[in-house]
C-alpha cells in the first residue's frame, strides 16, 4: 500500500467496561492525573449540545480540506468508536456536516474530533452526537484524498494511536494512551472523590485553606 493513501486494520481497543469508568470522569480531572502534560489544545472545542464523548479512537489522516477518507472511516469504525481526523488545522474548507453527522448517528458511532472545521453547525449544535473541532466555514471539502486510516496522528502537542481512549466534555477532549489507560482511570477516580470531598467542605465551610498562607511563607512573600 503506498504511504499517504492507505487504509489499516486496527489491532487494539481499549475495553467496554473502562470506558464506562472514564465516561463518569471530567476531563479536568483526566488531565491532572496525567500531569496536564497532554491536553489536545484550546482550538478543538464542542460544536454540540454537550453529551459525553467517551470511546476507542479510530484515527484518519487526510489532506487540508478534504473527506474522502472521512467518508471510508464513518462506513467502517464500530459502534462506539470515536472517529478523530487530522485536517491539517485548516479551516478554508469544512470536513463534515449535517448530512455525515446523520451517517454517524445511523452507524451508532461514539463522536468525531476534527483538526479542521465543520459546517452546518446550526444544526449540529442542536444534536447531542458528540462533535470537536477548530471551527466553522461553510464551505465545503473535497473528495480526491490523499488519506490515511489507522495510523498514529497528532496534533495541538497530542498523539493519538487507534485504540487509545478517547474522552470529551463541555471543557474539551483529551486521549489516554492503550498501555497508560487502566493507570490512568484509577488516578482519576481517586482525584474526582477527593475533590468531591473537597467541594463538600467548602459547601460546609470547614475546608482547611492554611496550606495558602503557607506556601507564600515557603515562597518568602511579605506581609502573610
Amino acid at each position: 500500500m503506498p504511504v499517504g493513501f492507505r487504509i489499516l486494520p486496527r489491532t487494539r481497543a481499549v475495553a467496554p467496561a473502562l470506558i464506562e469508568r472514564f465516561r463518569k470522569l471530567p476531563v479536568a480531572n483526566v488531565s491532572d492525573s496525567m500531569s496536564r502534560l497532554f491536553a489536545a489544545g484550546p482550538r478543538l472545542r464542542p460544536m454540540h449540545a454537550g453529551a459525553v464523548m467517551a470511546g476507542p479512537a479510530f484515527t484518519v489522516r487526510t489532506r487540508p480540506g478534504d473527506n474522502l477518507m472521512v467518508h471510508k472511516a464513518i462506513d467502517i469504525a464500530e459502534p462506539g468508536d470515536i472517529v478523530v481526523v487530522d485536517a491539517g488545522g485548516d479551516l478554508t474548507n469544512a470536513i463534515i456536516g449535517e448530512l455525515m453527522l446523520a451517517q454517524m448517528v445511523r452507524r451508532k458511532l461514539g463522536g468525531i474530533v476534527i483538526n479542521g472545521a465543520i459546517r452546518d453547525s446550526g444544526a449540529l449544535a442542536k444534536q447531542d452526537f458528540p462533535v470537536f473541532a477548530a471551527g466553522i466555514t461553510h464551505r465545503g471539502p473535497y473528495k480526491d484524498g490523499p488519506g490515511e486510516i489507522n495510523v498514529a496522528i497528532g496534533f495541538e502537542g497530542l498523539v493519538i494511536e487507534p485504540g487509545d481512549m478517547i474522552l470529551g466534555d463541555e471543557d474539551g477532549f483529551v486521549s489516554i494512551p492503550f498501555a497508560d489507560a487502566e493507570t490512568v482511570c484509577a488516578a482519576t477516580e481517586a482525584k474526582h472523590a477527593a475533590e468531591t470531598r473537597q467541594m463538600a467542605e467548602i459547601e460546609a465551610g470547614t475546608i482547611d485553606r492554611a496550606w495558602v498562607d503557607a506556601t507564600l511563607r515557603k515562597l518568602g512573600c511579605e506581609g502573610v
